[in-house]
């Protein structure tokens, strides 16, 4: 449930108020409505006015507490504001608004504590109680957002503050950086490119291969073409006639030409040779 925005005027105080007072002042504005409440359950059954007198003052000296709580918390908050992010600073607004309501609260609690101490009634007794209640409940829900703007968000933490500081002055030489490179030209930049590792042929070694040895191959001897033995052919005498010669030379030549030639179709041409094979390794 989201509270109305409410905002009280703002006073101006003759003095300063120091940072991180906020802390200090805060103990004490957890710490007196829970006695107040425990001091007015004891007095429900022992019905002092003693108690009753010292629970009037004690809630009297809580609206002071809570109005110095108010003052420190804006100073540490306005100290704190420009160093918290956005859910931080939202944190923050409602913190205030709560810190607001609690502080007309104290007021409302006081008011009641008179009207039940002046009237004596027992309606305004327990109207009175109810309210105290309410006060310390929201007491503790300001309490565990205090802890959280502190511990979740770092707020008023020293060390945020100082790294807060380089940041803010590394983002103003970024900014008067960024027109100067703008302006500049543009650097290339070497691309690194990945040369995979040539792998090499192993280098074979020169061997020596003997020389085949060629085997012998035999000479083949060819045939000699027979010749036929012409006969020789005697001159006969003038005296003998001429058809004479002429038959015997017929008788003589032809014969031996035919058993020439009849020679060399036996004997015909000599077979292949076949050569070896020869052994390259």
């Amino acid at each position: 449930m989201e509270l109305p925005a409410l905002t009280l005027p703002k006073v101006e105080l003759p003095f300063d108020i120091p940072v991180l007072l906020h802390p200090a002042v805060d103990h004490f504005m957890i710490a007196l409505p829970v006695v107040i409440l425990l001091l007015e359950l004891i007095n429900l059954i022992m019905k002092k006015k003693a108690i009753g007198g010292i629970s009037f003052f004690l809630i009297f000296l809580t609206i002071f507490i809570a109005a110095g709580a108010y003052l420190t918390g804006l100073v540490d908050g306005k100290e704190a504001y420009p160093a918290l992010s956005e859910s931080a600073k939202t944190a923050l607004s409602e913190h205030k608004l709560l810190g607001t309501y609690l502080l007309l609260a104290s007021v409302v609690v006081f008011f009641f504590k008179f009207l039940s101490a002046v009237t004596g009634k027992g309606i305004l007794k327990l109207l009175y109680l109810l309210v105290l209640i309410v006060f310390v409940a929201g007491i503790f829900k300001q309490g565990q957002e205090g802890g959280e703007l502190v511990y979740k968000f770092g707020m008023n933490v020293e060390q945020v503050k100082t790294l807060d500081d380089e940041l803010f002055d590394l983002k103003e030489e970024l900014e008067e950086l960024t027109p100067k490179v703008e302006k500049s030209e543009p650097v290339t930049t070497p691309v690194e490119t990945e040369i995979s590792e040539v792998k090499t042929a192993p280098v074979i070694p020169d061997v020596q291969i003997p020389e085949a040895t060629m085997p012998e191959v035999p000479a083949v001897e060819t045939p000699k073409e027979a010749t036929p033995e012409v006969p020789t052919v005697k001159i006969l005498e003038d005296t003998a006639p001429v058809e004479s010669v002429r038959t015997d030379m017929k008788e003589a030549v032809v014969p031996a030409v035919k058993e020439a030639v009849e020679t060399l179709q036996v004997e015909g041409m000599p077979e292949d040779v076949v050569q070896p094979e020869i052994a390259t390794h």
